[in-house]
């Protein structure tokens, strides 16, 4: 059986990217799909000094081999000042120490939401750009505007916006079943 792994790009207990990409979780069939939390992976901020002085810390590590020993990537940002989560960043970048192609060319559903319309079109526009460095094949790319309007008891409650991330999912599926047989 396929092996996912669906994450939000946040710390937030109440995260709205996390109940977002739980839900595509949901939609994903015939894989086994881990639903992981950053907050299982607590880290010190990244800085030179630190790595020289006490090596890369294990949940980084962790966290990478989840990613190795999947075969697909659901991924959420949730989006701060129109950029990435502080938690999300330091992640990453204690991750690029280990291997600079963080994401092992597995077939990714990048997706954000936010409140507002824009539904972290930012954090979209910058992971799209520099996700590919970092050896992500990005299938589909989803978008939630107003989370609070469209999202509720768990699910999309738009049916428009839940075509679109059923779709993004199919599309998700479809790569990793391909390419993994």
């Amino acid at each position: 059986m396929k092996k996912i792994i669906a994450f939000a790009g946040s710390n937030s207990k109440q995260s709205i990217n996390k109940q977002l990409v739980t839900y595509a979780a949901s939609l994903v069939e015939g894989a086994d799909v881990n639903v992981l939390d950053l907050n299982d992976f607590e880290l010190p901020l990244y800085g030179i000094d630190y790595e020289n002085e006490h090596g890369i810390p294990e949940n980084a590590y962790k966290f990478i081999e989840f990613i190795k020993n999947s075969d697909g990537i659901l991924l959420s940002l949730a989006e701060h000042n129109g950029a990435y989560t502080t938690v999300f960043k330091n992640l990453f970048d204690w991750m690029s120490r280990i291997e600079g192609k963080t994401f092992f060319d597995k077939p990714m559903l990048l997706m954000a939401t936010s409140p507002g319309g824009r539904g972290g079109a930012s954090v979209l526009d910058l992971a799209k750009s520099r996700f590919p460095w970092h050896d992500a094949d990005i299938i589909e790319i989803f978008s939630l505007p107003f989370f609070d309007d469209n999202f509720s008891n768990g699910k999309i409650v738009n049916k428009d916006l839940d075509d679109q991330l059923k779709n993004a999912v199919q599309q998700f599926q479809t790569k990793f079943e391909v390419e993994t047989i």
